[in-house]
């Protein structure tokens, strides 16, 4: 006799990256982008400032001291998302942090490609940059909300 699958049931792939409906979403779901959103600002924060220290008061080379300050930032920002924006922890610190670090560098790929679209094709490098953290944003929010903290 064959007993009934007792494991949850796996969330499709698609459902990772169905675009949600303006008429499903709630009101804590615009207070969760916030969050999201206020984090995110506070990791550039962080980025610039453990860059501007690296590069002008310890001479790192800028390479460098830009990998660096990116993996401190990525850090406070996945704390912040963790045990803030999302408040989820249905998987191990472990298993959250590689998912949040793959839709990072995901959405760090994104930014640069349409970055140097936006800027070959005759924008500022700064507008450009805004224009590309507000097209990626959205894409890195649904991304960590659906799969890294589900």
């Amino acid at each position: 006799m064959d007993l009934p699958d007792a494991s949850p049931p796996r969330e499709s792939h698609r459902a990772v990256f169905r675009i949600p409906r303006l008429g499903e979403v709630e009101r804590d779901d615009w207070h969760q982008l916030l969050r999201f959103c206020l984090v995110g600002t506070s990791g550039v924060v962080v980025n610039l400032a453990v860059f501007s220290v690296l590069v002008t008061r310890w001479d790192v080379h800028h390479m460098v001291a830009a990998t660096i300050s990116f993996i401190v930032a990525w850090s406070t920002n996945f704390w912040l998302n963790k045990h803030w924006t999302f408040r989820r922890h249905g998987l191990s610190i472990v298993q959250q942090g590689a998912r949040n670090l793959v839709v990072s560098l995901v959405a760090l790929g994104l930014n640069l490609v349409l970055l140097y679209v936006l800027e070959k094709n005759g924008l500022s490098e700064i507008l450009a940059q805004l224009i590309a953290i507000a097209v990626v944003t959205p894409v890195n929010f649904l991304l960590n909300r659906r799969w890294s903290f589900k």
